[in-house]
Parts: structure tokens; C-alpha cells; sequence
């Protein structure tokens, strides 16, 4: 729920500053009028003032401005005291943060003023606003209605009369009638009541009714003000998301005490920060912070970020929160662990994800184990060493393994470009190129199935034809340089009407394969322009080639680690999606993309 931090007295341990205080240069006399003899209207009976000096310099005979907000109940007689002669009195308090006000009391020792004016600023001191004008006549003075005859005024003469000439009141409420306020933390509200500095102007002195009874006294030393306390009650600005305060300058606070200075920081819920709670708390920016809802009491509490415990702070983006439809809008900063990402989702580059760890352990990326010499640079990204996935390196041309550490079948001289094709029908001694003769094996790619093992050397053991495909495990039979195909070419649009092609897609040749009676090559399907009875997802699958030469090729040329635009025909029955030489088979342009779309779009009726 939107919560409300208790009310204090923020003068309490504050002190005010004032234009004058009397005897700050020498010991001045003054007069007054004791309490008792001004209970009741002017009579004959006002009894004698009583003449005593000030001197700001003296404990005894001092009146500064810290005796307004001293304890009124430990020191119910102790006052400040303007300068004598003054007219115009500022009284300002300061305080160091922003406050909510809800009312000011200031109990006057002297006769309350003829004009006065309370103001607030909420920029320290910059500007300042009124909050009510006080004056005997309002339209005379300020040029406005009294409240008494217009409700909702901006003046009032209810706490301007003479009378009493001591201890008379003046009080504001920032909350009253004509301030109706439904929600406590709404910028309406805020504009209202919150504030940084107060002050109170005294604009024009007025005679206590009794000096008409022959003073024996000089005039002048009455003219003066004086104010016995200053009360301004309010809390702690917290948004609606605190009900208590945290203690400040080695001030301990017992909870619901208004005793002592009412400190300026709040003790923040909700998961939000900040001396006021006016932000979200550094892990908790999902979604954008608002104040507590004082009219439904809803808390809005801050949201955590998914930063899966690989980050401390995240910040909020308006993009990324639009762009979700209005769900979250989080990122993380600083991701550890070797992640990135707006959630530190996914491993840095140079590091896979290790599937046997969760996505909050600590050690969920591993640095990526590529041998140097046969991993390639020119990769996806460039700056990647292996798939962030799997951790299967990016390999050179003819190299192969998860780490690119040997060559492919078929190819030979590991080294700083790769493996060079073996200048053979079949396969070569890998250090040398030397060409083997007479054994068939050699014409199995590594991935496939060995059929008729039989002829198997002793020293060569079976895990060495063996490696798990996985999506960038580039285990091709050839290298196409070696293989010499006629390709059909995009001619017409009647003419490519007219092949009916029962699929068009965009895939990836991640492998190939010699099953001894024919060929699979295994693809990644990122594009689905066309599909006819066989459904063709985006992911991995297998297409097959009708055309596979002695020489262990695939017509037309697919080349591992390519994206291609192919057009073939789908054997419905068992489901296969089928290359032969009337299939269209292009590098992936996106122009050639564009053209095959806009033919099957409008050409082909």
C-alpha cells in the first residue's frame, strides 16, 4: 500500500534567520504589556508596561531567533525579538531537503502584524511563491478579497486584529477546504505542499489598543516585533512509498516521536531509492517509477530487472519499454561473468554456454577452446571464436572438428590457411597430400555412416570418423572447388513459372553426407518464400541431392557455411524436400531474394 511518514515539527532544531534581532550592536530598552493584563477587551484596567533591555550578547537578556523553535514546552516564556523601529521583518527557515508542509502556527509575543505574508519556495531559495496573504484589510494592502466574504482567497483578516496584544495567533493550513487534495502525491499535490524554505514577512507593525492610556514611556520602545514560537508542522517527502524517516546526524528516532529534528531522508520500500524514494532502487528499473497512489493506495513498487544474478544495476530505456508494449523496460549494466546482453542473456564473445549449468550460475559461459591456427577469423562476427551456443569453433576452409584442430577428409597441410583439397579422386595423407588407391571408405564423410567398415586399418581408431553435427560443425564430404557442376540459371519469369517448383527457401548448408546409396545435406531453413504439401519450418533439416558424382559430389555445388537460394521439387509421400539439375541453387543475394518474391507474388498465376 502507498504509505505516509509521520508528522513533526520541522522547525524543531532548526534555526530560523531574521532580518534584525534586538540588541545585536548594544543593550536596547524596550516595553511591553504582561500576559495577564491583556486577557480581556480594553478597559481602564490595562495595567502598567514593564520596561527591561535586550542584549543579543547576554544569556540573560537575549531574545535570538533559535528561542522561536526551542521546546514551547520546556521553554514556554523564551522569545526573539526584532530590532525597535522596524517595519518590514523577514523571518526564513531553511531546510536542507524537501519537506510536505500541512500547517504553521506562529504565537506572537508583540501585537500580530497589520500585513503580513507567509511564502514557499521550492528550489531552495530561487524563487519564491505565497502561500497566504494576512492583513486587517485585504483589498487595501493587497489588493484581494477576504476570505471571510470570498472563500478560497488568497487573504484573510481572521488572525490580523490588535487584540490580544500578546499571544495572539496566526495560523495556515496548507490542506483546508478551498484545497481539496484526492491524491496526496500527484503534482498537483506536490505543487501545493511541498517546499525547501519558508518565510514570513512582516509588513506593517500595529499599536497595542492599550498605549491610548497616557503612556508614560516613549512610544518607539513598542515598536517592534516579537514572536514567541514558530511552529511549522509537516514530514518527511517520500513519494508514498516510506512511513518512516532514517535518522541523521546521530539523531536516533523512535518510531510515531515527534521529538527532536525531523530528518530529511525517508526509509525507502517499495524497492525504490533516493532521499525522497523519487527512483527505483539500482536492480529494480524494469519498468519506469512512480510515486505511490494515495487515492487507491496502490504501492506501484519497482520491478526487478531479469538480469539473471549477473548484474547489480540495470537502467531504464523508453525504447526498450515501447518496443516490449509497455512490459518491461530494463537493461542491465555491467553484466559479469563473461555475459551481455539486455538481461546478460547470452555469453561475450569468445565464450559458449555451457547447457549443464543454469543461466544464474556464475560459471555459465566457458572461454571458447579453438585451436588458433585452424579457427577462423571472418566469422559471423568477428569478434566471435566459436558459436556462443554450442562452442563449436568457426573453422577454416578444409579444416574441421569442434576446435579446428585437423583437416577435413579429403584434404591435407593443416596450417595458417586452412587444409589445402587433396589433388585426388579420394582421399590424401593429411601431412604430405600423398593420394590413397583402393580404398573406398576414404569416400565417407566425417559425420556419416561407414557402410562395409571391413577394410578399416588396425592404427586408425572408428572415433576418428566420427563427430557429432551440430549446427556450425562444417563437415563437409568436398570442398566444392573440386567439384565441377552445370547449374540451371534464373532465367524468365515463364521460364521459372514453368518448373513448378513445389518449395523456394533461403537456408544455411551446415553439412553433407555420403549414405553409401545417396547424399543428405542438412540445412538451417532461414526463409520460407514458398512450400507446397512437405511444411518446411525455420530450423534444421535435411534436403536431399538426386545428383552425386563418383567424385563424392553434390550437384548443383552446395557449399558448407553458405547461405543459398534454393528451388526444388518435395517428395510428398516421404516427406523430403529433393536438389537435382533442374533445381535453381544461387549464392543468397538480396536482390535475387526480392525478384524470386515478387515472381511468386505476381508472375506465377
Amino acid at each position: 500500500r502507498a504509505c505516509n511518514p509521520p508528522v513533526g515539527n520541522l522547525a524543531t532544531g532548526r534555526t530560523p534567520v531574521t532580518t534584525t534581532t534586538c540588541g545585536q550592536n548594544s543593550t536596547e530598552l524596550y516595553c511591553f504589556y504582561p500576559d495577564q493584563n491583556l486577557l480581556h477587551h480594553v478597559s481602564p484596567g490595562c495595567g502598567q508596561p514593564r520596561c527591561t533591555k535586550c542584549n543579543a550578547n547576554q544569556p540573560d537578556n537575549s531574545h535570538l531567533p533559535a528561542d522561536m523553535t526551542d521546546d514551547f514546552f520546556a521553554n514556554p516564556i523564551s522569545w526573539w525579538q526584532s530590532a525597535q523601529g522596524v517595519h518590514r521583518e523577514e523571518i526564513r527557515l531553511d531546510f536542507e531537503t524537501e519537506f510536505y508542509l500541512t500547517h504553521v502556527i506562529a504565537v506572537f509575543k508583540s501585537p500580530r502584524p497589520a500585513a503580513m505574508a507567509l511564502e514557499r519556495s521550492q528550489d531552495y531559495g530561487q524563487t519564491w511563491r505565497p502561500y497566504k496573504y494576512f492583513s486587517v484589510n485585504c483589498t487595501a494592502t493587497f489588493g484581494l478579497q477576504d476570505d471571510l466574504i470570498e472563500e478560497g482567497s488568497m487573504c484573510t483578516s481572521r488572525y490580523s486584529d490588535a487584540l490580544p496584544c500578546t499571544r495572539g495567533e496566526v495560523i495556515y493550513r496548507a490542506l483546508s477546504p478551498a484545497n481539496k487534495i484526492e491524491d496526496p502525491y500527484s503534482p498537483e499535490a506536490q505543487d501545493l505542499l511541498k517546499l525547501t524554505n519558508l518565510r514570513l514577512l512582516l509588513l506593517k507593525r500595529q499599536e497595542c489598543p492599550c498605549h491610548g492610556s497616557g503612556l508614560v514611556e516613549k512610544p518607539q520602545r513598542f515598536a517592534h516585533y516579537a514572536i514567541y514560537d514558530l511552529i511549522v508542522r509537516g514530514s518527511c517527502f517520500c513519494n508514498g512509498h516510506a512511513e518512516e524517516f532514517q535518522g541523521s546526524l546521530g539523531f536516533l528516532r523512535e518510531p510515531g516521536s515527534c521529538v527532536g529534528l525531523v530528518p530529511g531522508k525517508c526509509a525507502c520500500r517499495h524497492n525504490t531509492a533516493g532521499d525522497h524514494c523519487e527512483k527505483c532502487a539500482p536492480l529494480y528499473n524494469d519498468q519506469p517509477w512512480k510515486p505511490g497512489d494515495g487515492k487507491t493506495g496502490a504501492p506501484n513498487e519497482c520491478r526487478k530487472c531479469r538480469c539473471h544474478n549477473h548484474s547489480e544495476s540495470c537502467h531504464f530505456d523508453l525504447s526498450v519499454w515501447l518496443a516490449s508494449g509497455k512490459r518491461s523496460g530494463g537493461v542491465c549494466d555491467n553484466c559479469k561473468h563473461n555475459t551481455e546482453g539486455q538481461r546478460c542473456q547470452r555469453c561475450k564473445p569468445g565464450f559458449y554456454r555451457d547447457r549443464g549449468k543454469p543461466m544464474s550460475s556464475p560459471e555459465v559461459c566457458k572461454p571458447c577452446a579453438c585451436q588458433p591456427m585452424g579457427s577462423a577469423n571472418a566469422t559471423l562476427s568477428s569478434s566471435w571464436r566459436c558459436h556462443p551456443r554450442t562452442g563449436f569453433c568457426y573453422c577454416k576452409p578444409g579444416v574441421a572438428g569442434p576446435k579446428c584442430d585437423r583437416c577435413l577428409v579429403g584434404y591435407w597441410g593443416f596450417g595458417e590457411n586452412g587444409c589445402r583439397p587433396c589433388d585426388c579422386a579420394r582421399d590424401c595423407d593429411q601431412h604430405t597430400g600423398t593420394c590413397f588407391h583402393g580404398e573406398p571408405f576414404f569416400n565417407v564423410p566425417i559425420g556419416g555412416r561407414i557402410p562395409d567398415l571391413v577394410q578399416t586399418p588396425t592404427n586408425e581408431s572408428e572415433e576418428e570418423w566420427k563427430w557429432n553435427d551440430h549446427e556450425q560443425g562444417f563437415s563437409a564430404l568436398r570442398h566444392p572447388e573440386k567439384c565441377v557442376c552445370k547449374e540451371k540459371v534464373l532465367g524468365s519469369v515463364s521460364d521459372f513459372c514453368q518448373m513448378k517448383y513445389a518449395y523456394v527457401i533461403k537456408a544455411r548448408i551446415l553439412s553433407a553426407h555420403d549414405k553409401g546409396t545417396h547424399a543428405e545435406v542438412v540445412v538451417k531453413v532461414k526463409k520460407v518464400l514458398k512450400s507446397g504439401k512437405v511444411k518446411i519450418a525455420r530450423s534444421n533439416r535435411s534436403i536431399y541431392p538426386e545428383s552425386w558424382t563418383n567424385r563424392g559430389c553434390t550437384c548443383p555445388i552446395l557449399n558448407p557455411g553458405t547461405d543459398y537460394l534454393i528451388a526444388g521439387q518435395e517428395d510428398s509421400r516421404t516427406g523430403k524436400l529433393l536438389v537435382n539439375m533442374n533445381s535453381l541453387v544461387k549464392p543468397w543475394k538480396a536482390y535475387l531474394g526480392k525478384q524470386v518474391s515478387d515472381i511468386l507474388r505476381t508472375g506465377c498465376k
